[in-house]
């Protein structure tokens, strides 16, 4: 680009010359050509200042202005890219985390009808067990009370063949006479 500036600006400043020469008086530098030589180096110095001190400042500011573009673009990618990435990872996490949370409902779900079960069957269990002890106890009262009836039989049977009798059986007697009828009686009902 610096090799190209002068080379333009000799361009357009013979443009001038040559119409000069062809007589026309278009151009600003028609006439005196001590003016357009110093005009021309006026120009170059110019030129020359300008490339030195502002073009090259400039420019150096618009490569910074650039490459500044590129990273900030570059780090933005890089930011995107970074928060899609965890996006995922969160998504994912919220869905394990989901799955997790039905597991657990469903794992208490089952514990709750398994200690439903267990409760039931404990209660059919101890239920079995208080009817047969209480089936067992009025089995044994039963037989109690029909043993003590079965005495009180006797005693009265023995208190009334003694007054048949007229004569009173002793104790021994009595005791015998009972055992003797009880036995009786517990053969007949074995029988029967």
């Amino acid at each position: 680009m610096k090799k190209l500036l002068p080379f333009l600006f000799l361009l357009f400043a013979a443009v001038p010359l040559r119409a000069a020469e062809e007589g026309e008086t278009l151009s600003p530098f028609a006439g005196n050509v001590g003016n357009a030589v110093w005009t021309l180096a006026i120009f170059v110095i110019v030129v020359a200042i300008l490339g030195k001190f502002a073009w090259g400042p400039v420019l150096s500011l618009l490569k910074q202005r650039e490459e500044f573009i590129h990273k900030s673009l570059s780090d933005a990618k890089k930011d995107r890219d970074e928060a899609e990435t965890r996006l995922k990872d969160y998504a994912a996490k919220i869905q394990s985390s989901q799955a997790e949370a039905v597991a657990i409902v469903e794992r208490a779900r089952q514990d709750a009808e398994r200690l439903r079960d267990e409760l039931r069957q404990r209660a059919h269990s101890e239920a079995d067990t208080m009817i047969k002890n209480a089936e067992r106890e009025i089995e044994l009262q039963t037989k109690q009370a029909v043993r003590q009836i079965r005495e009180e039989a006797v005693g009265l049977s023995v208190s009334i063949a003694s007054k048949l009798l007229q004569r009173n059986v002793t104790k021994e007697d009595n005791e015998k006479l009972i055992a003797d009828a009880l036995k009786e009686i517990e053969s007949a009902s074995r029988s029967s």
